[in-house]
């Protein structure tokens, strides 16, 4: 019973994941704005999520001996974000690619549509909870 109420989640986490991830690769191009050489970085968003909902519909790696080594891959792997080099939008002499209006506008955007994913949530349980209770 709990299965299926949880299944009703899985997307909205995968998605919640990926903007979380992608407030840390935003946060970090802030961090590193004025280091010399360093190239800001990001995802496409939508095709993360789609990869994330694949990767999920995918039967795992099963080892049946001790001996056997495990799959293992890093984070942005796992979530489906795969880090490209954001494209230089005005050239620095100290080779940095980090523009604080773009970066800015990333955070304000991922930043909106993670709290637009928690309203839908607290929403959707909302109207699970009133369904449970019977309506009263």
């Amino acid at each position: 019973m709990l299965d299926k109420i949880a299944k009703q989640f899985d997307f909205q986490q995968r998605a919640l994941n990926l903007r979380a991830y992608r407030a840390e690769v935003i946060a970090s191009n802030v961090a590193n704005a004025d280091t010399p050489y360093y190239k800001a970085m990001d995802f496409d968003f939508k095709q993360a999520l789609k990869s994330a909902d694949e990767a999920s519909r995918k039967l795992g790696l099963h080892t049946t001996d001790p001996r056997h080594i495990a799959m293992s891959e890093g984070d942005s792997h796992r979530l489906g974000a795969q880090l490209m080099y954001r494209s230089q939008v005005q050239p620095s002499l100290d080779g940095n690619t980090v523009d604080m209006d773009v970066e800015r506008a990333a955070f304000t955007e991922n930043a909106l549509q993670y709290q637009t994913t928690l309203t839908f949530l607290n929403r959707r349980i909302s109207s699970l909870n009133d369904a449970i209770r019977g309506g009263q």
